[in-house]
């Protein structure tokens, strides 16, 4: 298998940034306890607030993060051999958003993946592209995304609310990140050396739900239907801390690193105050923290792609980084490590 070489970043986020004095008037709580117990500042949504009406879709965020890596790397989108998408909010069930982000670029004749999972999506994403580099693939499109606000609803009452609803609207954010991969060693990029990709969920309930309705669902549903959006964050808060330990001493091992050797971290990103419980945990003192969900909230699978992207101006040859992302739906740990060329 060849070697992957990442060569460019692209990030898009929606709309003007949201701040926790907008999310408080909206939700009827103060600025400080958002602040005190999420510990994320700002995130932007896909959705106008005040109505609730779209205004970015995946695949508009998805094209947008895609063109500016590709205008990075100075490539067309013609000379790409592959497009992948992470995502757990696709636009539609069908046509699968990596298509209508490929039409959106200009591409035609090339293969598309698109790969449905939470935060770990990202990794298993770069897992495929390394997989893919051989000599008839020698070029590709990474991207990571998800537009989670679809399932909010912005104009209810929020007012009495439960603690585990509101945490869902000042937490997450929305946005998408991209990265093109070559098989080829370019001077300035960044390689990736091991990718873990683990599903860690035998026998235990998910920890994160969230539900697709059809109209035949809703027609046999008599009572309530479920909601759309269900998290367990005491299990999250009891669980990712662990799966994250585990996480790094396994991808170091196939590695071949140690920690000592490690100059970066880019932790889970839940949230600004859990971010900072994991990272202080996992005691890699002498690494430097690459971090963004306090400025963009949890965007999920786009999540990874802006370390990557805060990572790749920062990082000289030589120098040793490793990313890790927990996923709470099924439990499935991913890491993965890279250095500098």
């Amino acid at each position: 298998m060849p070697a992957a070489h990442i060569v460019s970043t692209g990030t898009a986020l929606p709309g003007d940034v949201i701040d926790n004095e907008v999310m408080a008037g909206k939700l009827g709580i103060s600025a400080e306890w958002i602040e005190m117990f999420i510990g994320t500042r700002k995130r932007h949504f896909a959705i106008d607030l005040e109505t609730g009406k779209p205004t970015h879709t995946l695949a508009d965020l998805g094209a947008q993060a895609g063109a500016q890596a590709l205008a990075r790397a100075g490539l067309e989108p013609e000379e790409l051999d592959f497009v992948i998408l992470a995502t757990a909010t696709p636009d539609t069930l069908m046509p699968a958003t990596v298509n209508l982000i490929a039409s959106r670029l200009c591409l035609n004749h090339v293969s598309t993946y698109q790969l449905q999972s939470g935060c770990a999506g990202a990794v298993q994403a770069l897992d495929l592209a390394r997989r893919l580099l051989d000599d008839q693939h020698r070029l590709g499109l990474v991207i990571g995304g998800d537009a989670g606000v679809k399932h909010f609803v912005a104009d209810r009452e929020m007012q009495g609310l439960p603690t585990a609803e509101l945490v869902n609207y000042v937490l997450f954010g929305d946005g998408a990140g991209a990265i093109v991969v070559t098989s080829e060693a370019v001077p300035g990029a960044i390689v990736l050396r091991q990718v873990l990709n683990r599903f860690t969920g035998l026998g235990r309930a998910p920890g994160q739900i969230v539900r697709w309705f059809g109209a035949g669902d809703l027609a046999r549903t008599e009572s309530e239907p479920d909601p759309p959006f269900e998290e367990d964050y005491k299990a999250i808060e009891e669980r990712v801390p662990p799966l994250a330990r585990e996480a790094l001493d396994e991808i170091l091992s196939s590695t071949g690193w140690d920690r000592e050797s490690t100059s970066y971290l880019l932790p889970p990103q839940l949230s600004g105050r859990m971010t900072s419980r994991i990272t202080s945990d996992l005691a890699l003192g002498q690494a430097a923290e690459i971090s963004c969900v306090a400025e963009t909230g949890n965007t999920g699978n786009a999540t990874p792609f802006f370390q990557l992207d805060l990572l790749y101006d920062r990082i000289r040859p030589g120098e040793r980084a490793v990313a890790i992302a927990i996923e709470s739906s099924k439990w499935i740990k991913g890491a993965f490590t890279v250095e500098g060329m």
